[in-house]
């Protein structure tokens, strides 16, 4: 399970560390590779910018804030759906965000999984928790 990468696309300083908190302490010990915004993410994603030249995991999944800097969530999630090598890369959008639209954008373009982030740290430990053991344990992908 340690091979498989997670690819935490988050802007929060907080929200990656509170996400970070909750993967250890869940013994979630993968590689995580932290995208503080949407161009990070698609330079991971496609071996650009920073991340060329480098030998880019594809990851297991990846947890996906919408509302970010530059280029947001929903612009990650439609060029990882437009593009054949990500298009079938678990994308749980992980935010804080209940607006109706946002949800059902994150579905019209691909995403796998819409989860609020929780107010409370226990609850969102456990909801991370839960994510990990679906997606890195029990989900079998392509």
């Amino acid at each position: 399970m340690k091979d498989k990468v997670i690819l935490l696309v988050e802007d929060n300083p907080d929200d990656v560390k509170l996400t970070m908190r909750a993967l250890k302490k869940s013994n979630i010990a993968n590689e995580i590779v932290v995208a503080e915004n949407g161009i990070e993410a698609l330079d991971y994603l496609f071996c650009t910018g920073k991340y060329a030249g480098e030998n880019c995991k594809l990851p297991q999944v990846v947890l996906l804030d919408l509302k970010m800097p530059k280029v947001d969530g929903l612009e990650v999630l439609q060029r990882m759906r437009s593009d054949a090598r990500t298009k079938l890369v678990p994308v749980v959008v992980l935010t804080t965000s209940s607006e109706d639209r946002d949800k059902v954008e994150s579905y019209k373009l691909g995403a796998n999984s819409y989860v609020r982030k929780p107010v409370d740290f226990n609850q969102f430990t456990e909801a991370v928790r839960q994510l990990g053991l679906y997606w890195l344990l029990l989900n079998e992908g392509p």
